[in-house]
């Protein structure tokens, strides 16, 4: 039963390191358009300051899913070392986490916009 569990979570961990992946894609696919398209306006803060929080927003989704592969992976039967290699990668994750979705959220309003949107582009 317990090497069922693992098999499934071993799937379920393989699944979130791929939607980290892809939502890292996505995320620097973006932010390259975004910037080819405002490449005449780059001299304007604000449109650097808009095109980087919301990269930024995605990498913060990005180490979530990165979190929650961790966990998962660790979830079954577990070692104490697997535990500790666990704290160490979920407390830098998390502080990673932490302070850029602070620094996105600072800068959301700095620039008077959460994101950059198509009109604004």
């Amino acid at each position: 039963m317990e090497a069922t569990f693992k098999g499934s979570a071993s799937y379920v961990a393989l699944g979130c390191e791929l939607g980290t992946v892809v939502i890292l894609t996505i995320a620097a696919l973006e932010a390259a358009l975004l910037l080819v398209r405002a490449a005449p306006r780059l001299g304007d803060a604000s449109v650097k300051r808009r095109i980087w929080v919301r990269f930024a927003s995605w990498i913060v989704l990005a180490l979530e899913f990165a979190l929650a592969a961790d966990i998962v992976d660790t979830a079954i039967s577990p070692t104490w070392n697997d535990i500790g290699q666990l704290a160490a990668i979920a407390t830098i994750r998390t502080g990673l986490n932490y302070f850029l979705a602070r620094d996105v959220e600072a800068m959301g309003r700095y620039a008077n916009e959460p994101g950059l949107t198509k009109a604004s582009a």
